[in-house]
């Protein structure tokens, strides 16, 4: 239907390509937080023996999520001498804005459609995303992160 509206297609080629699949199709890896105050060698190395290349960083307090470690951005701050491996991970984590946005929610139930367009900045006008931190629907437990390869993977493993 050519002259029929433009995100029809969008919506059913997705459908298609993931066929009711959920953010727990993806199996995705457990969380592996760091604190703060933890050195950096200490979070580098946690990702380097289970090859992430995000890691959430949660309160001391309460476990809250406050931000996360990009490992290939944490390398390039090494590399250029703004940060050391002695620093605390605080000086080099990205913090969740908080204020005057509206947080995705993306739990185990999350549609991939909805992933996907979570990735390409689609659903809250953020811009692209590397990953998402799988929570539970309250956000009071990080679960697990999903990545934008995890997901590519998934269509390639799936039968046509």
């Amino acid at each position: 239907m050519p002259n029929g509206p433009t995100s029809s297609p969008a919506k059913s080629a997705w459908a298609d390509k993931y066929r009711g699949a959920t953010v727990e199709d993806l199996d995705p890896p457990s969380a592996l937080s760091c604190k703060p105050t933890d050195p950096i060698s200490h979070a580098l190395m946690s990702a380097f023996e289970r090859d992430y290349t995000h890691l959430t960083v949660v309160s001391q307090e309460n476990r809250a999520l406050l931000g996360y470690l990009s490992i290939p951005r944490l390398k390039e701050l090494l590399k250029e001498g703004r940060v050391k491996e002695t620093d605390p991970v605080e000086t080099a984590m990205l913090r969740f804005r908080r204020k005057g946005k509206v947080y995705k929610v993306i739990t185990m139930d999350t549609p991939l459609e909805e992933l996907e367009q979570f990735f390409n900045g689609g659903v809250d006008g953020s811009g692209p995303q590397d990953f998402a931190v799988v929570t539970d629907g309250s956000r009071r437990f990080v679960l697990g992160v999903a990545t934008k390869s995890d997901l590519e993977e998934f269509v390639k493993r799936r039968p046509a």
